[in-house]
């Protein structure tokens, strides 16, 4: 007799970040939007969603309540995230608003410019199937094992068992009566000791192993090659046939204390790619799965690729570069962008917004900025899809009581766009094309 066979059809729906959408846009995904609707990035966390960067309560622009998707009366609207989201055969692919061609090209080169991943993030296909959603696990990898490392190889407290004659800890009779009998001389006995071969260093060693055996595996290690052989130095007791219990203690055990917060994450992204390498991220009909980019964050960091030689870039999420209002470490800032000219300081703001939506307290900010490091001009970094001209804002001086108010001439903002491409046939010509845009987007305020 033959059985039919099922073909799985997927169902897919694709929507703009920062958009609002009509809840009616939603009907072929039911399931999928139930489980995301009004959900915080930290409850989707939990579920094992993957979100990036890792630091998302230190986050200005995305923080660990915002939503996926915020229910708004008759409309969906979406947030400040780009990715990718499934729940059995239904998908979400939330996009960059600055992308109105059909395919999403800016996405996929602000991974590979920022996060150097390969033009392989193709959205479109189903994860199951041929497992793109999956690699892009892997490619994190190299990044969040040199953070980690920066802070030394990780060392803890475990129990080790022992059974020779040189007893040097508690002995475990019951053991030693199961391994000693008839007696020979050795005692069971167990030993608390602070080393590297330990749980969290253990569960890196079999994920490297694991990518090792990819087809691109040792190529996207040898970015790391230093720290994957501290890795595998450090355990030298390493048994491929561990990884059950390696993992089991991993997900018992996870890294609390915040100053290992990048083992943190890496701990996490270990148990990510190991226990789905079987059920491709989530494969099955009732979990959420999937992985969401901070679209602010992406842009701010692709802009630092390309002014990084005139501009120092502080950090917020890392709290790196940090500067201080007043003295004694009072009013905590950080900037964007602070011009490393000392004669004619420039500050700028990377802003992943359209240019009419920078106003307000996006104004205040640079301005305090500005009067903080005697600057005299300030940029608004942005992405432009209609190819305005840059818009020059002049600060006032005088007021209304007076009747005396007019441009000061000498304290300007400048919203500065970045084109965006959106008439590429091919990811290679859209590639082709914003680099001539970058050119002339750097040579702006160059001059």
């Amino acid at each position: 007799m033959r059985f039919p066979i099922r073909v799985l059809m997927m169902k897919q729906l694709r929507i703009k970040d920062n958009s609002r959408i009509s809840k009616d846009e939603f009907y072929e995904i039911p399931h999928l939007v139930k489980s995301i609707a009004d959900k915080t990035l930290g409850e989707l966390e939990k579920e094992g969603v993957f979100v990036f960067p890792e630091c998302v309560k230190d986050a200005d622009d995305l923080t660990d309540d915002q939503m996926i998707l915020r229910s708004i009366n008759d409309e969906y609207c979406s947030s400040n995230v780009m990715g990718f989201l499934g729940r059995g055969d239904e998908r979400l692919v939330i996009e960059s608003r600055f992308s109105t061609g059909e395919n999403d090209y800016l996405f996929q080169y602000l991974l590979e410019r920022v996060l150097d991943f390969p033009n392989l993030v193709d959205f479109e296909t189903d994860a199951s199937r041929d497992n793109r959603m999956f690699a892009l696990l892997l490619f994190f990898f190299p990044s969040y094992l040199a953070a980690a490392l920066r802070k030394g190889i990780f060392k803890t407290y475990v129990n080790k068992l022992y059974n020779d004659s040189n007893v040097r800890g508690k002995i475990n009779v019951d053991r030693h009566i199961r391994l000693n009998t008839p007696f020979i001389g050795n005692i069971a006995y167990s030993q608390r000791e602070y080393t590297y071969d330990n749980y969290l260093i253990q569960l890196v060693h079999h994920t490297i192993e694991f990518i090792k055996r990819k087809p691109y595996g040792n190529k996207l290690l040898v970015k790391v090659k230093d720290e994957v052989k501290q890795i595998i130095d450090a355990t030298p007791n390493y048994a491929a046939s561990d990884l059950v219990d390696v993992l089991s203690e991993n997900e018992k055990n996870k890294v609390r204390h915040a100053y290992y917060h990048e083992y943190r994450a890496l701990q996490q992204l270990c148990i990510l790619i190991l226990k789905n390498e079987k059920t491709q991220v989530g494969l099955g009909t009732r979990k959420t799965y999937g992985i969401l980019f901070d679209g602010a964050w992406l842009w701010e960091e692709y802009i630092n690729t390309l002014v990084s030689d005139g501009f120092y870039h502080t950090m917020n999420k890392s709290k790196q570069g940090t500067q201080y209002l007043f003295p004694n470490g009072f009013g905590k800032i950080y900037p964007d962008f602070i011009g490393k000219n000392t004669d004619n300081r420039i500050i700028a703001d990377a802003k992943y917004k359209p240019f009419t939506n920078i106003n307000g307290d996006d104004y205040l900010q640079v301005l305090a900025y500005m009067f903080r490091f005697d600057a005299k001009k300030a940029f608004y970094f942005y992405p432009e899809v209609n190819g305005a001209a840059d818009t020059i804002l002049y600060l006032n001086s005088g007021s209304t009581y007076e009747k005396n108010v007019c441009a000061r001439g000498d304290v300007l903002l400048v919203k500065h766009g970045l084109h965006i491409p959106n008439n590429a046939d091919s990811y290679d010509e859209f590639v082709s094309l914003i680099r001539e845009c970058e050119k002339s987007f750097v040579e702006r305020f160059a001059v």
